[in-house]
């Protein structure tokens, strides 16, 4: 994927995370952290998500810093 920065293996600071995204559209492959809300499990995102408001659930690999500084998640699948 272009643009995706892999996860450091000696460290832990990108994992695997379930989200809930706010996107308006679902055509997009990163998003900025403050569209990104970190869930504890896949049943949790799922219960919270509101795809009628466009808060989806999805399985994002994050955070990541950009070259202009903000954080951002990337999208693993959508759940």
């Amino acid at each position: 994927m272009r643009g995706y920065v892999p996860p450091d293996p000696e460290t832990e600071v990108s994992t695997y995370q379930y989200a809930v995204v706010y996107v308006p559209r679902r055509s997009r492959n990163r998003f900025a952290a403050n569209c990104v809300t970190i869930k504890d499990s896949l049943e949790e995102a799922q219960q919270t998500a509101d795809p009628d408001n466009k808060y989806y659930a999805a399985r994002v690999m994050g955070p990541s810093k950009s070259s202009e500084g903000q954080y951002l998640y990337y999208l693993a699948e959508w759940l």
